[in-house]
Formats: structure tokens, sequence, C-alpha cells
């Protein structure tokens, strides 16, 4: 049964004002801006839970971004206060550290950096970006996290990169109630509906994938997916993610068990 997306959005908006009454009342949400549907709904919603002045958008090109035009477009939409800080040249420097340290090229055999290290290298310095302006603010910030439940599923995210964070009011849902909740907020269309992309490989989120995101929501409602191969690639991608989801994992000396237990301090 799909939820009621004007209730969602209630719900999240409680649920993020209840976050920040017990994890930092005077802070500042702090959220990196691409301009697509997840950061602007995300960025909305702790708009109405906070006030605006309590919203930071973060908008972090990589060099020349072509669309950082829908990113100025969200912010100015919603009203919130914005920073533009472009990582490119700490990119260029990363990836020229690492393309030219020779011992990693005689470990690693070559020079070039691999495909999947150079795209998920972005969103991590991103992330540190956003952590690094948090606490420049005056009040301290608390970093959104923008992740779905869609992608989480199949594990479509930056581990460290923008699947960090310290509160995520969008994980709960899957991209079709994003969208949802986005026509709830009266955002402009061509943002939330845009066609999300990494910006890096030239191909659509779902192209990638090798799957469309309704085929996706569908299954993981259902359990049922009637292309047998779409089936055995989202089951795979399941998999082999869940480390992603998963709470780091800590050895307990067995002695020392209940005093080592977190959720009993």
């Amino acid at each position: 049964m799909l939820r009621d997306p004007e209730k969602t959005k209630n719900e999240i908006i409680a649920w993020i004002q209840k976050y920040f009454e017990e994890n930092g009342p005077s802070c500042t949400a702090v959220i990196g801006i691409s301009g697509g549907k997840d950061s602007s709904v995300a960025a909305a919603l702790c708009a109405q839970a906070l006030g605006k002045d309590r919203v930071l958008g973060v908008l972090m090109p990589n060099g020349v971004q072509s669309d950082i035009s829908d990113s100025r477009l969200l912010v100015e939409s919603i009203g919130i206060p914005y920073v533009e800080m472009n990582i490119g040249e700490a990119y260029n420097a990363m990836e020229k550290m690492l393309s030219t340290n020779a011992d990693l090229k005689e470990i690693t055999g070559t020079d070039e950096m691999a495909r999947e290290a150079k795209i998920n290298l972005a969103p991590r310095l991103r992330m540190s970006t956003l952590y690094a302006v948090g606490q420049m603010l005056p009040q301290g910030g608390r970093v959104v996290n923008t992740c779905n439940m869609s992608e989480d599923y199949v594990g479509y995210s930056t581990k460290y990169g923008d699947a960090a964070g310290d509160f995520s009011p969008l994980s709960g849902l899957m991209v079709h109630e994003v969208l949802q909740v986005g026509a709830c907020l009266g955002l402009p269309e061509q943002l939330v509906q845009k066609t999300p992309s990494d910006g890096l490989s030239g191909l659509s989120d779902e192209d990638k994938l090798g799957f469309t995101y309704a085929e996706l929501d569908h299954y993981i409602l259902t359990g049922v997916c009637e292309n047998e191969e779409h089936k055995k690639k989202i089951d795979r991608l399941h998999r082999l993610n869940m480390h992603k989801l998963r709470l780091l994992p800590r050895y307990e000396p067995a002695e020392d068990a209940d005093r080592r237990d977190i959720s009993k301090w």
C-alpha cells in the first residue's frame, strides 16, 4: 500500500524537529545541493521543519558543472542561505596523488585510477566538505544524508560519501514516494523530475543500474519482478552492498560484552 504523501511529508517534518531537539537544538542542517530530487526534497523538508535560516545549502561543483543552475534554482526557490565551494582543485590534487604514487603503481600495476575509484572520489570529498562547513558554524551543524530507500536497497551510493551523514529524512522512502512528497512541497518540477545521474559516467542512474526505479520500487513493495534478468541483477546488488547499510562490525571480548554494549550506555 502506498503512503499518503501529505501525511508522510508532515511526519518527516515532525521527525526532523524531534531529531534536532535531541541532537542539537540550536544546530543548523547542512546539506549538499545537487539540484536533483533527493537533495531538493530533503532541503525543503528541513526548511519547513527548522525554518529557512537553520538550513545551509552547500553547492559543490567539481570544476565546471553544466547543471549548477539547477542547484542555484533550488536554494533560491526554498529561500535558504547557501555557499558555493568548488571541489575541483582538491579533486585534481587527489587524482594526481593517486595516479603518480610510485609505490601504489607497483602494487596496482597501473598509474591510472580505477574507474569506480574516480567516480567515488568526488562524493567523498563533498562529504568531507559538508562536515568541515558544519564544524565552522557558530552553533554547529548536522549533516543531512539524502539517500532514499530504493538506492540504499541496491547500494547505489558511495560509502563515506553521499551514504554518510548525521540524519536521513528520506531513507524510509522509495523513489516514487520521494517524487510524491516533492510534489506536495511545491518544488519546481524540473528539479523533482530531473533524470538522476552521477555526473561523471555519462550515464543516467537507471542506465548504469540496468533497470528502472519503477521496476525496483515495485520489486521492493511486492517481491515481484517480471524481468528475470533484472530481478537477478537487483538481488545481486542488494546482496553485495549490504555492508553499506550495516553498522560497522566491532570485535567484542566475550567477558566485557555487557560493559561494551553501547545500547546500555
